[in-house]
């Protein structure tokens, strides 16, 4: 067995010049590469590194545009509307206070139904030569988005008057339709109950009969009130 463990023993030992520099050089060659291993694992670190940051940058970017998008669109009109109404309804409302209505907007009470500013210009300064006092003594506010440019404006308010030395309190219901800013429909309804018309009524002559009273109504008082005359500020 001796001869065997010999023979096999010199067969692994010795190496011709040529292994040996073959094998050196090999090994020199592992070496390099696993230095260069690191470098080119930062690279790619770098990289993805690169990578995520611009990724955060960009997700940043979106949830800038989306907040302000969502400022810009939760700025509520009827902050902007309400300083106009309390006039309205306090018997102090000048030329300016009208500015909040569209050009065709229409405004509506149990009494009257005015359409164009001229004819609501009317209507509210119609309540000085009426009541000697009159105000939004209470009030809360809630506003709908119906679109992109259009809103539901609800006033739930308590309004006071005083007719000839007699105080009346009310409550009542105020609906504002904007467009573009500009109210296009004013509704008030006395004791929150809808406006009776052709289509709140059960018997539809009933209600056009209602809104023929509320436009005569309206138009004698246009005539008296100077077809809509701003009074001297």
């Amino acid at each position: 067995m001796k001869p065997c463990i010999c023979s096999f023993s010199s067969r692994l030992l010795p190496l011709s010049h040529t292994s040996q520099h073959h094998l050196i050089h090999q090994t020199r060659l592992v070496a390099k590469k696993m230095q260069e291993s690191p470098s080119l694992m930062e690279k790619v670190n770098h990289t993805h590194s690169k990578d995520n940051k611009e990724e955060q940058m960009d997700q940043i970017r979106e949830r800038c545009g989306k907040e302000a998008c969502e400022l810009t669109s939760s700025k509520r009109i009827s902050d902007d509307i309400m300083p106009h109404i309390l006039n309205l309804y306090g018997s102090c409302a000048t030329s300016h206070d009208f500015e909040i209505y569209a050009p065709h907007a229409s405004f509506e009470d149990p009494l009257m139904c005015a359409h164009g500013v001229k004819q609501i210009k009317s209507a509210f300064y119609a309540i000085s030569k009426v009541f000697s006092e009159s105000s939004i003594s209470e009030y809360s506010v809630e506003e709908n988005i119906i679109s992109a440019q259009k809103r539901e404006i609800t006033i739930d308010t308590k309004q006071h008057y005083k007719f000839m030395g007699r105080n009346i309190d009310m409550i009542s219901l105020i609906k504002l339709y904007t467009e573009d800013g500009k109210v296009v429909r004013h509704e008030d309804m006395w004791d929150k109950k809808p406006l009776r018309n052709r289509e709140t009524v059960n018997l539809p002559l009933v209600g056009r009969i209602l809104e023929m009273t509320r436009r005569c109504s309206m138009l004698a008082t246009h005539a008296m009130m100077g077809f809509g005359k701003d009074p001297t500020e």
